[in-house]
């Protein structure tokens, strides 16, 4: 693929963090959102106190470039930064994520649009959703949208929300509305993720200048309106940051799930059995040790998965195709292994698992949620990979 344009950035001074103190920041707050996490729960929202550390520590700015006063950081600080987190809490994973990509890549629109959000503040917070809206049609120098856009992880947090219209001719864009253009429909009642507030937001003959618009299929292709082509952000693929990103919370959970094991499991008395202690038990033994090799094989996967990404940034250079079906592929397949692994623990753990009052039983009804999103879907990234491999470029799913 053709070589990615460059300009030159603007000479201001910024405090540049270390990847591992950017992973130490997210480690540090995971006493404090497990704290709030039940609160969260009633709440169907994170606890602002949680929001608050986060944004303070400058995590949901991780991949913004420094000439915004973000990290500019690599896609494996912002997996690595999110998998802390989510060891934490599912649901506070699963926001930091996505607000995390939908604020880094508010960095790719144009000068205006960005000095529309992060000129008037340098804080501000972005969600996003890629379903289109009910209604949008061009007018002079824009668009007038309406709709409902459900799904809206993290709304509740946002000044901003990057959301899909249709264009004059058909095709998808994204659009920057600002958070004073919508309201909230609460519809987010799951059994997981519950406090990602993932609820409605709604729109009614909002004007969105076109400015503030890229279309979809730029921004796979990172051709996008920012003319600092060189930066980092700027510089991954897309959808492969898009999809990849929504399983980092799940390596948090794994690790979490097998967190709370080896703490609560090896005294525990198996029942039924001459068994005082569970770490005496073969079948225990067994079952745990196959749950951390599942977590270890999703590590090793999406280790590589930030090394695709990372590389192409580094390079400037878009993944093949063959290697983004790759990255779309190991997404639902890092899912499908952390299942397998939480399912291990759970029955190692017995039925109290599922009570109410067991932190085990959150930690695998948010990963059987996550995993269901559209983007993680295991077999159409197997589909997607295949047809790579037999050199069939349809291109029925977007890479």
């Amino acid at each position: 693929m053709a070589q990615l344009a460059s300009t030159e950035l603007p000479d201001r001074d910024k405090i540049q963090v270390s990847d591992a103190d950017l992973v130490a920041r997210a480690a540090a707050l995971v006493p404090l959102i497990r704290e709030y996490a039940e609160q969260g729960t009633k709440d169907r929202h994170i606890a602002p106190e949680v929001i608050d550390a986060i944004s303070e520590a400058g995590l949901f700015h991780l991949m913004v470039p420094t000439r915004w006063g973000g990290q500019g950081a690599s896609f494996k600080t912002a997996v690595d930064v999110t998998a802390e987190i989510a060891r934490g809490d599912g649901s506070t994973g699963w926001v930091t994520a996505l607000m995390m990509v939908a604020t880094g890549f508010a960095s790719t629109f144009s000068m205006q649009a960005q000095e529309d959000v992060f000129g008037v503040n340098p804080n501000a917070r972005i969600c996003g959703i890629f379903s289109p809206g009910d209604r949008s049609e061009p007018v002079e120098g824009g668009y007038l949208m309406s709709g409902r856009w459900p799904y809206a992880s993290g709304s509740f947090a946002a000044q901003w929300a990057s959301l899909t219209i249709t264009l004059e001719d058909g095709e998808q864009g994204m659009a920057l509305v600002p958070a004073e253009a919508f309201t909230i429909e609460p519809t987010w009642f799951v059994a997981g993720m519950q406090k990602t507030g993932s609820d409605t937001v709604v729109v009614k003959d909002h004007f969105v200048p076109e400015y503030r618009v890229q279309r979809v299929k730029d921004m796979f292709a990172s051709n996008f309106r920012s003319p600092f082509t060189e930066e980092r952000t700027a510089s991954m693929p897309f959808n492969a940051v898009a999809a990849g990103i929504l399983v980092a919370p799940q390596i948090g959970l794994g690790r979490h799930a097998l967190e709370l094991t080896r703490a609560k499991l090896p005294l525990k008395p198996v029942a039924y059995t001459a068994y005082r202690q569970a770490k005496e038990s073969p079948t225990h033994q067994i079952g745990v040790a196959k749950a951390a090799t599942k977590l270890r094989l999703a590590e090793m996967l999406m280790a590589g998965m930030c090394s695709d990404i990372d590389t192409a940034a580094e390079s400037h250079q878009l993944p093949n195709l063959e290697v983004l079906a790759r990255i779309r592929n190991d997404t639902g397949v890092v899912a499908e292994l952390i299942k397998e692994e939480i399912d291990y623990l759970l029955t190692a753990n017995g039925a109290g698992s599922f009570a109410d009052v067991n932190v085990l039983g959150r930690v695998w009804r948010d990963s059987e949620t996550a995993a269901r999103h559209a983007l993680v879907t295991p077999e159409i990234g197997r589909e997607a990979y295949g047809r790579q491999l037999l050199g069939n470029d349809d291109p029925t799913i977007g890479l």
